[in-house]
């Protein structure tokens, strides 16, 4: 029947054969690829797979390892994109959803700048931000900010008006309804959306870095595909996707403890 929900061994029995099923089809691929070419580069074989993760893993010349530098450049630039968003996308969308006034000025200019893509937008944010660091947070955060806010504001006019009106008959003030009522009927459905907004969000980030940035994850994947090593091409993604995993993940587990009714209803 649609919707039955499966064992938990089984759940965990289907994800491990579908991770199985990926590398068993690149291996398949690689092999077939280096029988035409014993020297191609392009599908690497789990060898040569292996010297790239040994290659920017161990110092170079410099003394420094590429995966340390890159990590931590990438990664402060998308928590201060991501932390700007969020706060910034929550507050319009509380505003927007609360107070008619506002959604009437807000509406308009919000749903605009949900339509821009932000990586045709490159160029836009040289000019107003430079290349360093504002540039990459302010494209993080203009970019998720109109996706979080439109979820907020959607998420607060979904909430039955008859909840609203028994709050105020119990005497609870406009700013109490708002922080007691709305935000706790907002709050699991805005994690959902920062959740799906962290794809995005690493995209726009490699996309500058890949354009103008001298490290970071997107700086070394372009570098190293001019040269030809996609034996380190490819671990940077799977480290980029690892990465976003960890995140969606976390803001789960933070989901479940602040909003454990909301995940009771789900299931």
């Amino acid at each position: 029947m649609i919707g039955r929900p499966i064992t938990r061994a089984k759940a965990v029995l289907l994800s491990v054969l579908s991770v199985l099923l990926l590398l068993a089809g690149y291996t398949w691929m690689s092999h077939r690829q280096h029988q035409v070419n014993p020297n191609d580069t392009t599908i690497p074989s789990w060898s040569q797979l292996a010297e790239g993760v040994k290659k920017f893993t161990q110092p170079d010349r410099k003394g420094e390892r590429w995966v340390v530098e890159d990590s931590l450049a990438t990664g402060e630039r998308l928590a201060m994109g991501l932390a700007l968003g969020i706060v910034f996308g929550f507050l319009i969308g509380m505003l927007m959803g609360c107070i008619a006034p506002v959604e009437a000025f807000l509406q308009p200019p919000i749903s605009l700048l949900a339509k821009v893509p932000q990586t045709a937008a490159l160029a836009v944010y040289f000019v107003f931000f430079g290349t360093g660091m504002e540039m990459y947070v302010a494209m993080i955060s203009f970019g998720i900010i109109p996706a979080l806010a439109v979820t907020v504001y959607l998420a607060v006019k979904e909430i039955p008006a008859e909840m609203l009106d028994k709050a105020y008959t119990l005497g609870a003030s406009a700013f109490e309804v708002a922080t007691e009522v709305v935000f706790k009927q907002v709050l699991p459905k805005f994690i959902d959306a920062v959740r799906l907004s962290i794809g995005p969000a690493i995209v726009f980030l490699i996309a500058a870095e890949m354009v103008v940035g001298d490290v970071g994850f997107g700086y070394r994947i372009r570098l190293q595909f001019k040269l030809s090593n996609m034996n380190v091409v490819y671990p940077y993604l799977a480290l980029l996707a690892g990465f976003g995993f960890l995140l969606d993940y976390g803001f789960r587990m933070l989901q479940f403890k602040l909003c454990p009714w909301y995940q009771s209803h789900t299931k």
